[in-house]
């Protein structure tokens, strides 16, 4: 009875959002090298559908079981060196959207496949555009509403201090609903552009940030927005009370009709980061609900401290994500990150978030909505330099409905290494009651995945790392991706080769 009564009360010690874990590695093939790309596509019924390119022949393997390869569907209609690979995802279908350029034209095309990967109907054209010879080919944009129902395909053409923009509004049958044109005065030097969003009812959102010369900090931000049915921008000015800001993260919360805009914020030209902006615009009343500047204290900064003194510690910080509440709040995550390289450029913010080619080497934001989990070999750009990455910390803090922080923590990782990230960063997987942030530990020798979970009251649990009893498989965690209420996907490495590994909590 004694050792009946302990069990019981061991249970009950246990964690919290603790679950027992699976994982199912699917088979390592010599063509699956390090040099494919590839993209998770995600879960249709039980096969998981994976999307791969290997030297501009293009596939999706679909998995069934413990990660079995059931079939290796050919895509045979994508003409080789197709660009801008998108996937829309439904319950029994998915729209597969890519456009290639042929004789100085680029076509945007739509394949619709099943949950096998077979074709329902022949490629539709969806637009098309002259670029000339040696013009820019990499055109159109797509973006996809939260429910799905509206998809925007836009395309934007810089001429002199203007962009040109074009957009066609569909429905989830791709049938369109609006097409626009439409001229947006923009300046390279001075301006910058967040990423692009349609929310439930077709309206395009996305925010410009206005700097007083090329070389000065965000002074100055628009959000613009373009009515389902309408031709024109719409141009609101938020308030920064003579503050500074960098880049602009947006999120759409349909649930309560708002646009969610958030920041990291400086006192000061070129000064350290003194704190979050967030701004909730009513999108229903049109009109500004909030805009709030919340220092990061003391307390939080000595738990984040690395080096050096608090008033620098999140210097080296950058929005990561934002995941949002029923009730209107939502957690923004950020993540410590930063290079050092053997060449002669230094790391700098500023460069790196507005792009100069010496010190920012992504060409692809992988915490974009538009690359988001697509995996190009290093990065898919040339490393001419000896660069080392690192990823620190992570920076979770709750925001109501109103803008007030609630609660902040910190989650501590320290990661780096030389030549590719790909092992580097976080995922998130979100089981309703907790969010888990998932990261490989530092230590190459005893491969684990650590798995803390911050509740709903900010409350951080580190639950028993994950741990495969499979020797050699490395995680590239940051292109995981949740396939189900309780199922991961994870890209692997094995000896130079990738596979997938299906993660069961």
């Amino acid at each position: 009875m004694k050792e009946k009564v302990l069990f019981i009360v061991l249970l009950f010690l246990l964690p919290v959002f603790s679950f027992a874990q699976k994982i199912s590695y699917s088979e390592v093939l010599k063509e699956n090298s390090r040099d494919m790309d590839f993209e998770i596509i995600g879960r249709i019924n039980s096969n998981i559908l994976v999307f791969k390119n290997v030297s501009s022949r293009y596939a999706v393997s679909v998995y069934q079981g413990e990660m079995e390869l059931k079939e290796k569907v050919d895509l045979d209609f994508i003409p080789s060196k197709a660009y801008n690979v998108d996937f829309v995802l439904y319950p029994d279908f998915f729209y597969l959207i890519y456009q290639y350029q042929k004789r100085g034209v680029v076509y945007c095309m739509a394949a619709k496949l099943d949950g096998d990967s077979k074709k329902l109907n022949e490629p539709i054209l969806l637009d098309t555009t002259q670029v000339g010879t040696f013009g820019d080919n990499k055109i159109y944009n797509v973006i996809v509403s939260e429910d799905k129902q509206k998809i925007i395909v836009f395309k934007m053409q810089k001429k002199d201090d203007r962009l040109n923009f074009a957009s066609i509004l569909y429905n989830n049958q791709l049938q369109p609903l609006h097409k626009s044109r439409n001229i947006l005065e923009y300046n390279e030097r001075k301006e910058v552009l967040s990423d692009f969003f349609v929310d439930d009812e077709g309206n395009l959102v996305f925010a410009k940030s206005i700097k007083s010369s090329n070389r000065d900090d965000i002074g100055k931000l628009e959000l613009i927005t373009k009515a389902a049915q309408q031709d024109t921008f719409s141009f609101k000015v938020l308030p920064l009370n003579k503050t500074y800001i960098d880049e602009v993260k947006i999120k759409v919360d349909n649930v309560n009709k708002r646009y969610l805009l958030n920041s990291l914020y400086y006192g000061e030209r070129r000064g350290n980061i003194n704190g979050i902006y967030a701004s909730v615009w009513d999108s229903k009343g049109d009109s500004i609900y909030t805009s709030i500047f919340t220092p990061l204290p003391d307390s939080i900064r000595s738990i984040a401290k690395e080096k050096g003194g608090l008033k620098y510690v999140f210097n080296d910080f950058f929005i990561r994500n934002i995941i949002l509440k029923k009730d209107g709040g939502y957690l923004l995550v950020a993540e410590d990150f930063s290079t050092q390289s053997t060449g002669n450029n230094q790391w700098n913010r500023w460069d790196y978030l507005y792009n100069s080619p010496f010190s920012n080497p992504y060409y692809y934001n992988y915490y974009s909505p538009y690359y988001g989990g697509y995996y190009r070999p290093y990065n898919g750009f040339n490393n001419y330099y000896n660069n080392r990455y690192y990823y620190y910390n992570i920076l979770v803090q709750s925001i109501d409905n109103k803008g007030v922080t609630e609660w902040s923590n910190i989650i501590h990782k320290e990661q780096f290494a030389d030549v590719t990230d790909n092992y580097l960063s976080f995922a998130t997987f979100n089981t309703g009651v907790g969010i888990h942030f998932l990261f490989n530990n530092s230590d190459k020798r005893n491969q684990l995945l650590i798995d803390n979970v911050v509740s709903a009251d900010g409350t951080l649990i580190r639950n028993p790392s994950l741990k495969s009893y499979d020797k050699g498989y490395e995680f590239m965690i940051r292109f995981a991706k949740q396939t189900g209420a309780r199922q991961m996907i994870v890209p692997c490495s094995f000896r130079q080769q990738i596979c997938f590994a299906k993660i069961d909590f």
